[in-house]
């Protein structure tokens, strides 16, 4: 897929990787990959890095004459730039993000790109990592992950096929989703688990605790709470967004650890054993899946 421009607003660990994997693929002519940054500070770590071409401040210039728009910025920030961005946006241009919650997004920025003439396509790529900021950008953040795009009935058919093309060219495996779907399927298999290591580990290491609680963290404790070290602005931004889905998760897992719990206190042998055998079991064939591409 050849662009001859493509801009990212917010150049961190997702945006800086898709413009270093960009390069790497050379999708876009030299010159061609703008970034878009809050503070003058990060100017120099985007270059340095050299996700991006040339960053800047100036959104406006960032936007003007680009082919796609990636938006990379925590939720709360999206549909503020999009309304800044639009009168430099050109007709034709097609607007994705990599947003974690999309019925809200597609929403909110799917008719506001259409006035100038352009295309919203909501896409949210699985892949990612406890740190941030562009200084952590890895060209193969994309290969082999699952990028889930939401199109609606008044997307632009070729918009979706370009960006579900785009994100296969940076070696991700396509899965086309309706908005509302992948907020429900999401808020168990990425927002839960976040929150069970955010409190894992604000519960286990809490200043209360007998000093040598944290000596006796190792190695399953750092697995488990891994993620907890996400970005706290981005997380409050995924729980509020989609937090019907995430309270009805956070539902149903409390009644499971409700049923263990109870099996703890009777001391039933049997309960417990079947409880770590089928999560066993369950973990297992997922992982031997994982093993496979699974067709798009």
């Amino acid at each position: 897929m050849r662009l001859r421009k493509i801009t990212i607003i917010g150049v961190g660990l997702l945006g800086g990787s898709i413009g270093l994997a960009v390069k790497r693929r050379k999708l876009v002519p030299a010159g061609g990959i703008a970034g878009f940054v809050r503070r003058t500070a990060s100017l120099n770590d985007c270059e340095k890095a050299g996700a991006v071409d040339f960053a800047t401040t100036d959104l406006l210039a960032a936007v003007w004459d680009t082919d796609l728009v990636i938006l990379c910025t925590p939720l709360a920030q999206m549909r503020p730039r999009v309304e800044e961005m639009l009168p430099a946006l050109k007709r034709g241009a097609i607007v994705t993000d990599v947003g974690s919650v999309k019925a809200s997004v597609v929403r909110e920025l799917e008719s506001l790109v259409a006035k100038a003439g352009a295309h919203f396509v909501g896409s949210h790529p699985m892949a990612g990592a406890e740190k941030t900021g562009v200084g952590a950008a890895n060209a193969d953040l994309f290969r082999n992950a699952v990028c889930v795009v939401t199109p609606t009935k008044k997307s632009n058919p070729a918009a979706v096929r370009r960006v579900e093309q785009f994100w296969k060219s940076l070696g991700a495996r396509t899965l086309r989703l309706a908005p509302a779907q992948h907020d429900l399927l999401v808020s168990r298999s990425s927002h839960l688990p976040h929150v069970v290591a955010a409190t894992l580990a604000s519960h286990i290491l809490h200043p209360a605790q007998p000093k040598q609680q944290a000596v006796l963290c190792a190695n399953g404790f750092r697995d488990t709470t891994r993620i907890a070290s996400g970005s706290p602005e981005m997380w409050r931004d995924i729980a509020l967004a989609n937090r019907k889905n995430l309270a009805g998760s956070l539902d149903a897992f409390i009644s499971d650890l409700q049923r263990f719990r109870r099996a703890v206190a009777r001391a039933d042998a049997k309960t417990i054993t079947t409880f770590f055998e089928t999560a066993k079991q369950r973990r297992d064939d997922w992982c031997a899946g994982c093993a496979s591409p699974s067709p798009e």
